[in-house]
C-alpha cells in the first residue's frame, strides 16, 4: 500500500478559490492551476494540470472540518467519503467545495489513493479547558457541541519552518501563531502542540476576517431573530458573506485596498483595519494567556506574509506581551525574522505552506502502509 514516492496532486479548495499543485519526491513544484473562482465543475481544471503534469501516485485533499469522528489524515473509501458528508455544514464555506474536487478527482484518478487531510487534526489535543463550551450537557455531549479549531495545516507548517530559524526542535517552543488571511485565526503552540486557537465549532469564531464576522455575542443574533425576525439562514449568510473587513469598510474586503484607500483619507477603511488589528491584537494576547513564555509570534496566511502595515500595527502595540514595532516591512518569500536583532520576543513571517503540508501529510500516511 505504501506509494509515497513519485508526483502527488495536491487539491485545496478555498471558500472562493481553487488550487491544484503537483509536486515531485523533492517538494518542487511540477504543475499548478490557480483560480480565484469557486470550483464549481472541477473536472475541466483536474484534466488540464492532468494533461501537462506527470501521472500523480496519489492525491492529497485539504479539508477543513474533519468534525468528531474524522480525527486524524486519513485514506478516503467511499465509508470516508460518507461522513464527510455529515460534516459539511459545519463548514459550508469549505467542505462542500472540497468534496466537489474530491468526488472529481477520485472519478479521474480511480487507482491512486486519496488521503484527506484535515484542518482539525493539529487541535486534537486540545486541552478540555480549551476545548470545551460552557453551555448545557446534551449539547456538548448529544450534538457534539465543541471547539475544534482550524487552519490546522498551516500552523503545522508554520511551527516547522518557525523552529528550523530560531535553531530549536518544535517541541521546545512555546509560539503565538497568527494566520492572517481571507480567513483568520491565532493558535497558541505549547511545546509543538496546539493548546488554544481563536476558531471553535466552525471557521465563524474568532477574529475579524476578510468577509466573515468573527466572534459577536450571541444575545445579539438572538436579537436579531426576535426583534428584527431575520431567520437562521439570513442571520448565517450576513456573518459568512457580508461581514467583517468587507462591511466594515463599504468597499473592499482586501487590506491592500484598504490601507491605500486610507492614506487618501477613506475614514471607513480606517475603521476597518482599526478594528481588524484590534481583534488581532487580543487573539495574540489570548493565545499568549495559555503559554509559560512567548518565544516568538509568528505570521502566515496572505496577509500576514505580505502586509507590513498590520504587522507593525498588531505588534507595535503589543508592549505587555515583549513586542515592538520597527518591524521590516517585507513582502516575504521566505521564513524570515522581521524584528529587530536582539528583540525581545523575535517575529517571524513564514509565507503559507498549506499545500506543501498536505503533500508531506499524504507522503507520511502512505509510507506507514
Amino acid at each position: 500500500m505504501a506509494r509515497n514516492n513519485g508526483p502527488v496532486l495536491v487539491a485545496a479548495a478555498g471558500s472562493s478559490s481553487l488550487r491544484l499543485t503537483v509536486f515531485g519526491d523533492d517538494g518542487k513544484v511540477h504543475a499548478e492551476h490557480r483560480s480565484d473562482s469557486p470550483p464549481g465543475d472541477a473536472s475541466g481544471p483536474l484534466r488540464r494540470l492532468l494533461d501537462e503534469a506527470p501521472a500523480p501516485t496519489a492525491v492529497g485533499h485539504r479539508i477543513v472540518h474533519g468534525g468528531p469522528e474524522l480525527r486524524t489524515h486519513t485514506l478516503v473509501d467511499d465509508e470516508v467519503r460518507a461522513r464527510l458528508d455529515q460534516v459539511a455544514d459545519l463548514a459550508p464555506l469549505h467542505v462542500p467545495q472540497a468534496l466537489t474536487v474530491l468526488d472529481a478527482a477520485r472519478e479521474l484518478l480511480p487507482d491512486v489513493p486519496h488521503v484527506a487531510c484535515f484542518d482539525t487534526v493539529f487541535h486534537t489535543g486540545l486541552p478540555a479547558a480549551a476545548r470545551e463550551y460552557a453551555v448545557p450537557a446534551p449539547w456538548r455531549e448529544d450534538y457534539g457541541l465543541r471547539r475544534y479549531g482550524f487552519h490546522g495545516l498551516s500552523y503545522a507548517w508554520a511551527l516547522g519552518r518557525a523552529a528550523a530559524l530560531l535553531g530549536r526542535r518544535p517541541e521546545q517552543l512555546h509560539l503565538v501563531i497568527a494566520h492572517l488571511g481571507g480567513g483568520c485565526s491565532a493558535c497558541a503552540v505549547r511545546d509543538g502542540r496546539s493548546v488554544d486557537t481563536t476558531m471553535g465549532f466552525t471557521p465563524l469564531e474568532g477574529l475579524v476576517m476578510s468577509h466573515r464576522s468573527g466572534s459577536v455575542d450571541p444575545g445579539a443574533l438572538t436579537w436579531l431573530q426576535t426583534r428584527h425576525r431575520l431567520s437562521a439562514a439570513d442571520i448565517e449568510h450576513a456573518l459568512n458573506h457580508d461581514s467583517g473587513l468587507l462591511a466594515l469598510s463599504g468597499t473592499s474586503d482586501d487590506t491592500r485596498d484598504l490601507v491605500r484607500s486610507r492614506a487618501a483619507g477613506d475614514e471607513r477603511a480606517a475603521l476597518a483595519l482599526d478594528v481588524f488589528t484590534h481583534h488581532c491584537r487580543r487573539g495574540v494576547a489570548a493565545m499568549a494567556a495559555s503559554l509559560d513564555r512567548l518565544d516568538a509570534l509568528v505570521f502566515t496566511g496572505e496577509i500576514g506574509e505580505d502586509q507590513p502595515e498590520v504587522r507593525e500595527e498588531v505588534c507595535d502595540r503589543l508592549p505587555a506581551l515583549g513586542l515592538a514595532g520597527g518591524l521590516r516591512a517585507i513582502v516575504a518569500e521566505r521564513p524570515e525574522i522581521i524584528s529587530e536583532p536582539g528583540a525581545r520576543v523575535p517575529v517571524i513571517v513564514v509565507p503559507t505552506g498549506e499545500v506543501q503540508q498536505v503533500d508531506r501529510v499524504t507522503r507520511a500516511l502512505l509510507a506507514r502502509g
